[in-house]
């Protein structure tokens, strides 16, 4: 079951992830809430639409931006519309 772990502890697991350039994108639900907050950063990709971020904080540490999700992607993205994929030093395995 791929797995989103950053300083030791898990933060996303699913066996519904979906795949695209190599990033695994999360179903929201398997997201462990506590770990998320809301960021004011986006970004735009010229084929799936603009991206929002979370911060990921995990033991008193956070990781700015370190998840991205795509609340309205275009319609060539639409299987990964909601789900959250990872960077910055998350590891996806």
């Amino acid at each position: 079951m791929p797995k989103a772990i950053w300083n030791g502890v898990v933060i996303a697991d699913s066996e519904e992830t979906v795949v695209v350039e190599g990033n695994h994108y999360f179903p929201p639900d398997s997201l462990v809430g506590e770990h998320f907050d809301g960021s004011e950063t986006s970004s735009v990709c010229h084929w799936k639409g603009t991206a929002n971020y979370y911060h990921v904080i995990v033991n008193g540490e956070t990781n700015a931006d370190a998840a991205w999700y795509y609340p309205e992607p275009k319609a060539e993205a639409e299987s990964i519309r909601g789900r959250v994929a990872f960077w910055k030093g998350i590891q996806v395995s």
